[in-house]
């Protein structure tokens, strides 16, 4: 075989040997004896071969993390364990690669002492009630962080928080108490309403004498009604005062 054949045959393979490929959502870092030169893809690309260029690959798609179970002092020192999911993607694929060494591990990790820290700055009924408020809380804290890193979060959220048992009963104790409390004061304003609505029909009754002589026919018919033995009565109410004072005069 000529000299020439082959050494034609080994630049093609050369040459061929400096294409690369990157996805859709991929994109590539160009580095040539070690410096970063410039950001290729998607598609095809080539770079000089035989260790000159090196292309390193970043996944530009939305990563989704879990933050790990943190236990954490709330800021009416409840002890309190809680977990977060996190969603974010790279956005700067040279910061991403030169910044940082490992920026999934960093991301979670600012994650997790974020978590911590805004644990520690609010009471126990807002890490419970405010969970959406606290992820954004978190969203931003982070994105403060990572934005040097070229990562942008995309959303946070607590997912589970756990208390001691103990807390649980006297927090069960405290609703039931919040409850009966409710309770005793809707009775209470009934009570009251219901004896307006009879101070209003006794005056009523009191205009017209007619009136009450129709309510006690009513009363009389609901006993009736019943179909029990009881008997009744009806007498003037001077009658009544004039037997007192005779009672009282014996």
């Amino acid at each position: 075989m000529p000299v020439a054949l082959i050494v034609f045959l080994i630049a093609v393979f050369v040459l061929l040997s400096g294409f690369r490929v990157a996805q859709q959502y991929e994109r590539c870092l160009v580095f040539r004896f070690g410096r970063f030169m410039d950001i290729r893809g998607p598609g095809l690309f080539w770079i000089i071969p035989l260790g000159v260029d090196r292309a390193v690959k970043v996944d530009m798609r939305v990563f989704t993390d879990g933050v790990e179970q943190q236990e954490a002092m709330t800021r009416d020192n409840v002890p309190v364990q809680a977990n977060a999911v996190i969603w974010y993607r790279i956005v700067k694929p040279d910061l991403a690669i030169i910044e940082v060494q490992n920026v999934r591990n960093s991301v979670i990790q600012v994650a997790l002492t974020t978590l911590r820290n805004v644990i520690g700055q609010h009471s126990l009924d807002d890490v419970l009630k405010e969970r959406e408020k606290l992820g954004n809380l978190l969203k931003v804290r982070v994105d403060q962080i990572t934005e040097a890193w070229g990562v942008e979060i995309q959303l946070v959220e607590m997912k589970n928080v756990e208390i001691p048992a103990s807390m649980q009963r006297a927090m069960a104790q405290e609703a039931e108490a919040l409850r009966e409390k409710r309770g005793r004061i809707i009775k209470a304003e009934a009570e009251y309403e219901a004896a307006l609505k009879l101070r209003e029909a006794a005056d009523e009754i009191m205009k017209t004498p007619a009136a009450l002589e129709l309510r006690r026919m009513q009363m009389l018919t609901e006993i009736g009604a019943e179909q029990n033995t009881m008997t009744v009565v009806m007498m003037p109410s001077e009658f009544v005062q004039a037997a007192k004072a005779l009672a009282e005069r014996k």
